[in-house]
Formats: structure tokens, sequence, C-alpha cells
């Protein structure tokens, strides 16, 4: 039974109407504002500063072809490849048909990528075949793209923004279509908001896990929210998990980007040996699963550390944020082993919609990392997801635009929309810490059938948290995103990209190359 959250008293006010609703401020939420704004008028909501989401947090860069129609081809090819048997073609081939374009775009707006003598700087990552990979500031790429959009977003009338706002739920009418949000502000006010389409744009759930490289906000609040209401949901099995976070107990999981490897970075396990060449052709530069698999298996015999020794550029330099973070430790790129660990980083599964942002509820779309367009597959090829926000943003604002042509009733549901049931809780943060370590544990990177059944029965006996507070509806979410990835994991009966089985160590085309969808708690594969 999905859980809903309680009834909240709920105002509204009728003279500050908005014709769209977007939550989340990253990429995607902010590219598609701006679309929006030749329509109508939008509203952006996001639950902390307007700069803190996974986009800011980007290190690595944001892949895109443009070298032409070779580089173009190839980029499909390398999608498809990492992918692992399950990249939804079309989605891919508009993703990196359309992606020159949307760059471009960011160029007129001011965005400042890195150059040399002028001209686009290029690097390349792991399971990439030729250098792609644009970057800004060395490190700070998403932070850079972030900056020029939300200038341009600051700057248009037709859009408001609300900062340190909780979406709580959607609101819908009475043939269940989506009609607005229910926010919460900072001070405690609850308040419905109604649209004529909402965007779900709210990021991933990287605090799902214990270990992660997402910011606290990643709490996956817009896929369980639009589980909550109906929505199909596809592909929550495939975490992926950043094979390099910095390992020190008591520092934080800070991402040692894959641009490192890319630079010529090597992985020695305790005993000094570079690991990577037995498990792939590919070595250091291999899919970031198959690197992050063997950085677990290796880290059972000690540590693993990233070795830029021999490296003789200045990577100072080249990585000013991350050099700056591990100066804190005394540890330098050209000088010392820098000790690194798997992390929960990017979820490739989400709201599951076609390429224009169409959930399978009228009215509600969703865009980047919580939507599920099938662009990645099982395993997202490095630097896509940038690319994917900003090219998928785009196109869904354009459907919604199309949808709500002419539209100015804003029906919505006034009461009654949800009741939960369950006991209260009163430690939500030692609840919340209790949850992410069962996944870390039973559904992290090496799963089997018995812990992926010992969380789901956990998961089923746990109380949730209650009330309108931010805290308790992260609680929420998490526990409905923690239900979906395991389910979905348990349901797939094989190993594929960032999914893997200990019991069912094999890929299995002929029974699982499909898309998991759930519907409430009804899974299947299509």
């Amino acid at each position: 039974m999905v859980s809903r959250p309680e009834a909240y008293p709920v105002t509204v006010s009728a003279a500050d109407r908005f014709d769209f609703v977007v939550v989340g401020a990253g990429i995607a939420g902010l590219r598609a504002a701006m679309t929006l704004s030749q329509a109508g008028r939008v509203l952006v909501v996001t639950k902390e500063k307007m700069v803190e989401s996974n986009t800011a947090y980007a290190q690595g860069g944001i892949a895109v072809a443009m070298g032409g129609a070779e580089d173009v081809a190839e980029h499909l090819d390398d999608t498809l490849m990492a992918g692992d048997g399950l990249v939804n073609r079309e989605a891919a081939q508009v993703l990196v048909e359309q992606g020159p374009a949307r760059v471009d775009e960011l160029l007129a707006w001011g965005t400042e990528f890195d150059r040399e003598q002028g001209e686009l700087m290029r690097t390349r990552e792991g399971a990439h075949s030729r250098s792609r990979i644009l970057h800004a500031h060395g490190d700070a790429t998403g932070w850079e793209i972030a900056r020029s959009l939300l200038r341009m977003v600051l700057a248009n009338p037709k859009i408001t923004v609300r900062e340190f706002v909780t979406t709580m739920e959607l609101l819908q009418d009475e043939t269940g279509r989506v009609c607005g949000v229910v926010l919460e502000d900072a001070a405690g006010a609850v308040k419905a908001e109604p649209a004529c389409a909402v965007l779900l744009a709210a990021g991933g759930a990287g605090q799902v896990y214990s270990d992660t490289t997402n910011p606290a906000v990643a709490t996956g609040d817009g896929i369980a929210m639009a589980w909550r209401a109906g929505a199909a949901i596809s592909d929550m099995e495939f975490y992926q998990f950043h094979p390099t976070a910095f390992s020190r107990p008591g520092a934080p999981r800070f991402l040692m980007s894959e641009a490192l490897r890319g630079e010529g970075a090597y992985l020695l396990n305790a005993a000094g040996e570079r690991f990577m060449p037995r498990y792939h052709a590919l070595a250091e530069l291999a899919p970031r699963d198959v690197v992050a698999r063997a950085i677990t298996r290796e880290g059972m015999e000690g540590e693993v550390y990233l070795d830029m020794r021999h490296v003789t550029k200045d990577l100072k330099a080249r990585f000013p944020g991350i050099s700056a973070f591990l100066a804190n430790q005394g540890l330098e790129l050209n000088r010392d082993l820098i000790p690194v660990r798997p992390a929960a980083h990017y979820l490739m599964g989400g709201v599951r919609t076609d390429t224009h942002g169409r959930t399978s509820l009228q009215g509600l779309y969703a865009a980047g990392e919580c939507a599920c367009t099938g662009v990645h597959g099982a395993n997202r090829l490095a630097s896509n997801s940038l690319l994917e926000g900003l090219v998928f943003g785009a196109l869904a604002a354009e459907a919604m635009v199309e949808e709500c042509a002419g539209d100015s009733s804003h029906p919505f549901l006034r009461d009654g929309w949800g009741t939960q049931s369950g006991g209260s809780v009163e430690d939500v943060e030692g609840w919340i810490n209790h949850l992410r370590a069962l996944m870390w544990e039973k559904a992290g990177l090496l799963r089997d059938a018995v812990r992926l059944g010992e969380a789901k029965a956990e998961l089923a006996a746990m109380l949730l948290p209650q009330g309108n507070a931010r805290r308790s509806a992260e609680a929420r979410s998490l526990h409905a995103v923690a239900t979906m990835i395991v389910l979905s994991a348990l349901a797939r009966e094989e190993s594929r990209g960032a999914h893997f089985r200990n019991d069912f160590p094999q890929r299995d085309d002929v029974h699982f190359q499909k898309h998991s969808v759930l519907q409430g708690e009804d899974i299947s594969f299509v």
C-alpha cells in the first residue's frame, strides 16, 4: 500500500495565480522556466537557496558533441554502450542531436566554459570514445551553468522564484489530473498553489544511502510525490555509485571527479598495484559501474587510492576546487595517494516520461534526474547528466506550453486529497540515519535476494514520521524512494549496469532487456 501524507490545513490565494509551477532550481528546472515564461507566469520553488542543487555540485563537466555529425554519432554509440543494453535509443538520439544547440544557447547566455587559445577546451572521461567534455573553472562546471541560468531567470519578470519552500504534495482534481502543488514556506505556512501544469525537476535521491556525493537536499521528493499520486515510475533499481569519493573517517564523501582519471590518474590497491587493467580493457576509463565494483572488491583487502603522482600537469590549476578540499585534508594531487571508495551518486530511474517530459498523469511533467526517459539505460555515461537536464528541461517546457494553451481555469481539488496512517516518530533524524544505513548495507552496490528481502520487510514495518515539518516530509520521501529501489532490485533477477546481483551475476537479455515499471507497489517489465 502506497502511503500518502496526512491532510494539511491548506489556504489558497486567488490573487497570486501562476500558469506553471516548476519544482526544483537545477539545470532542468531553470532551463524549463525560460521557455515557460514565454507563455505565462511561472513559479519556481526550491527548498533551499537557489544554488543548492545537484547541478551546482557537478564537477566533471557537460558532454556534448560539438565536433560535427561524426562526433554526434559516436556520442550516441558511447551512450548506448554505457547503458548496457537498456538505453532508449530515441531519447539518446534526441539528447546527442539537440545537445550542441542547447550548449550554444548557454554560451549566448554568458556561460563561461574553459578555453585554450580561444577555443573551447574539451577533455575525455570514462567510456567516451573522444574528448568532448566541456568544463568551467576547472572543476566547477555545474556551478557556472547554474550561475548563468539563474542570472537569466532572476532577470525575467514573468518568473517568480521562492527559496526555502518545501513541496509537500501534488494537487489532483476528480479525474486524477495534476493541477498544482501543496507548499510549505520557511515559517511553516501551508498553501495550495494551483497551476495548469507542474514540472518536477526536483533532482535525485542520493540521501537514501549513508554514503553519497549528493547534497543534503537530494531526498527524492519529486519521485516520491509522483509515486503517491499514482504516476508510473521506472528503472529505480539502477542507482549509479560514483567510484571515487574521498574516503577518510570523519571527512565528507567529497567527489573525486571522473576527470581526474581522464587526466591520467591510476587506481591502486593496498598493495600498491594498479588493478583496473585486470577488470576492463579501458582500465581506469571503464564504465562507472565496472570501476565501482572493482574498487569495492579490491577494498575488501584494504584501502584503495587514486594516484596522480606521475602526472606532470599542474593539477592545482586544473582542479582548483578538488585541490582546495584536499589541502584542508593535508593532501595534494601531485604528491599524495588519495584514499577513495564508491558513494551513491546518480539515479538512472525516476518518474517515467516520454522525450517531452510527459508522465502517465495529465498535467504532470518531469525532467532531469528525477525523470526517467530511459536515456541512461542501466548506467549513465559520464557527464551526460547536465546535458540531459538542459535538453529535456526545454522539451518538457514546450509540451507544457502546448497542453496549457488557452487554459485559464486551473481547477483543483480543495479537500480530502490525502490521508496517512501510522504512528508517531519522535527522533526523525535518527529514523533517517537508520534508513540510510539499512539501504547501504542491504540494497547498495552488491545485492542479493536475502538482504533485499530483509530490507523490504524492515521498510514495510517502519512507522512514518507525520506532520508538515520539512524534515518529516523528507523522511517520507526517502522511505518511498527506498521502497521503490528495493522492490525494483528484487524483481530484476539479473546483473546489468549499475544493478549487480551476487545471486544472479549474469545479464539476462531474454527476460530482462526491458524497463521496470512501478505503479504503486505493482511491478512489470516493458
